[in-house]
């Protein structure tokens, strides 16, 4: 079998930040996937399933709920891998089009107060996995080391 795309970036090269993952074309429209690497592959500690989940609520309700990208949000979850998300949009974006959509959205989580959309038992299948306290930190983290400091090497796969 042919080696994926995503299984050739040298992960023990990977630092941080907001990557183009890839660009696909759907009966003639692009949709561009953004690899939002959270932490460090390898190299630290990956994120817990309760930020993760947690993150994902807040992180698809402010998408879903944005003035400009509510219609072209195809998706938002988390990896397997626990380092970080996979954001789907509607369009042919470069990581620097999406840097201040997503320094918003990691503001908004690093801010939130009260109760995580969609944590009942009515709403999520899983929503006794939720740690706001951390999703708060873990944003505030990645705002503060990446996001706000973001240079080429957090926008651009290392070769």
């Amino acid at each position: 079998m042919e080696k994926i795309a995503s299984f050739t970036i040298d992960h023990t090269r990977l630092l941080p930040g907001i990557y183009v993952s890839r660009k696909d074309n759907v009966n003639g429209n692009v949709i561009t996937t953004f690899d939002l690497r959270v932490t460090r592959p390898n190299y630290e500690p990956v994120m817990n399933t309760a930020e993760i989940h947690t993150i994902e609520h807040l992180a698809a309700t402010y998408l879903r709920n944005h003035n400009d990208y509510k219609e072209k949000t195809i998706y938002f979850g988390p990896m397997g891998c626990r380092t970080g998300f996979y954001l789907l949009l509607a369009g042919d974006y470069e990581s620097s089009d999406i840097l201040e959509l997503i320094k918003e959205m990691f503001e908004f989580i690093s801010e939130f107060d009260g109760e995580v959309p969609g944590a009942s038992a009515m709403d999520c299948g899983n929503y006794l996995d939720m740690n706001l306290p951390m999703a708060k930190y873990v944003a505030k983290k990645y705002l503060d080391n990446v996001l706000y400091n973001a240079t080429e090497e957090n926008l651009i796969y290392p070769k």
